[in-house]
Formats: structure tokens, sequence, C-alpha cells
């Protein structure tokens, strides 16, 4: 019987590892591993995004490699899963794309957030890329709050602005991910609407790799949510889809 996987999660732009305690949790009752990674400017203790502290999309690329191979060191027979939530889906696809692949990958509102797969031609998310972000960051040497992000380093801010505006990943893509990949979308999702996460799997993935869950308002138990955010704390629908799909998978 193939040993429980460890979970890695990627949390989102601007959110600290505690946030996902619930989703951690949740995974950990199923009997697996799981942890939350620390997002770098967002954890107590840390410093913050500032002119003179920054960093890019490579760099917290790194920093979730280093995660999977201390986990493969600590534990050499479980495989390994990256659960990436919005930035951190984008992150974990950079991942499998720049080393190598993890046993399974879980995107939870991920995309790759190019204006033209947005409502309304995406205008809110061109003026970001192409005005907001330069901007600030050329003001303040990072994007300070309340801009989306915020406080965000300055590269890796004008990464995300650019690739707003051109879809492309700020990482090398030579090919596709082939790793199993579960890419959910969320109902109602301003932030990573069903056509831009469907645009992230047909671009970057092999499509026999890819599994696809939108998760629905009438899938959302009562007191639960499905927005971009708040899905995390009340993380049981998802966590069944992730336990089914990779028992499907392992099987």
């Amino acid at each position: 019987m193939r040993p429980a996987p460890t979970v890695l999660v990627a949390p989102a732009m601007a959110i600290g590892s505690a946030y996902y305690r619930p989703l951690v949790e949740a995974l950990e009752a199923r009997g697996w591993e799981a942890r939350a990674l620390p997002r770098r400017g967002f954890e107590p203790g840390q410093p913050r995004a500032g002119r003179a502290h920054d960093w890019s999309y490579l760099d917290e690329i790194e920093d979730i490699a280093a995660a999977v191979a201390r986990a493969r060191a600590e534990r050499p027979r479980r495989p390994v899963l990256l659960l990436g939530h919005s930035l951190g889906g984008q992150l974990a696809a950079g991942h499998e794309l720049t080393r190598p692949p993890v046993d399974g990958l879980v995107t939870v509102g991920g995309c790759l957030p190019h204006f033209r797969d947005y409502p309304y031609a995406g205008l809110h998310i061109a003026a970001m890329g192409a005005l907001v972000v330069p901007t600030l960051t050329t003001a303040f040497g990072y994007l300070p709050r309340p801009a989306f992000g915020g406080p965000g380093a300055r590269t890796l801010m004008r990464e995300w602005g650019r690739m707003a505006l051109t879809g492309r990943p700020p990482y090398p893509v030579e090919g596709r991910i082939a790793t199993p990949t579960l890419a959910i979308s969320l109902a109602g999702d301003d932030l990573a609407p069903a056509r831009a996460v469907d645009a992230f799997a047909r671009r970057l993935f092999e499509p026999e790799a890819v599994t696809r869950w939108h998760y629905r308002d009438v899938d959302v138990p009562t007191g639960g949510s499905n927005d971009h955010i708040t899905w995390v704390r009340s993380p049981g629908p998802v966590v069944d889809v992730v336990g089914s799909w990779w028992a499907g998978r392992a099987g």
C-alpha cells in the first residue's frame, strides 16, 4: 500500500502560513502529513518587503524547492504533494517547470493573471500591471498597503505586473508540466475566474496530467465558504476532493 503523502501548502499572496492551520489540520485528520510553508514578508519576526529588502518569483520557488528536498529527506517513502493557493499555485507550477517535480500538484484559485482572461476586458488587472505596480514600486521601493499584495516585494510585484499584461510567467517554460495535477477553481472568484484557471491549465500543463474541479456554490456546506481566501477556514469539501483524487491516482 502506498504511504500517505506529505502535503506542502504554498500560501497565497500577502498571507502568512498561520492562516492555513484549518487546512493543515483537515489534511492531517486524513492521516496525511501537512505543513504550510512560510510566505516571505508575512511571517512573524521576518523582515517585510522594503527598498532594501527585495525578492523575486525565482527566490520564492527556491524556498519551495528547499522545502520539498527537506520533506523527501525526512520521509523518503512518502510521496510529496504541493498544494498551491493563488500565488502559491503560480509558484508551484514554476517549481514543477524548473526543479525536480513532486508526486502530485493541487492548485486552488491558481492562474496566470493575464488581463485577457478576466471579465470586463480585465481592465482592473491591466491597470494594476501597467500603472499601479510600476508607479508605486518606483516611488516607494516596494508595493505599499493598501495596494493589492502589499507590502509586496518590488521585483516580485513587477514580475506579477508583467505577467498580468503579457500572460507569460516570470520563470522559464521549456516544456509542459506532466505532474498529476488537480486544478480547482472557485465559483464567483474575481481573482482567479474559472476561465483563467482553464487557461492556466491549457498553457502550462500536459492535458492528460490535469483533473479539473469547480467548487460551486451548491457544494458549500452550511457555515462554509468557497471565497478565494476564506475557503481555507472551512476546507472540508476541498480536502475531500483532494483525497478522492489522490486515492484514484495512488490506486
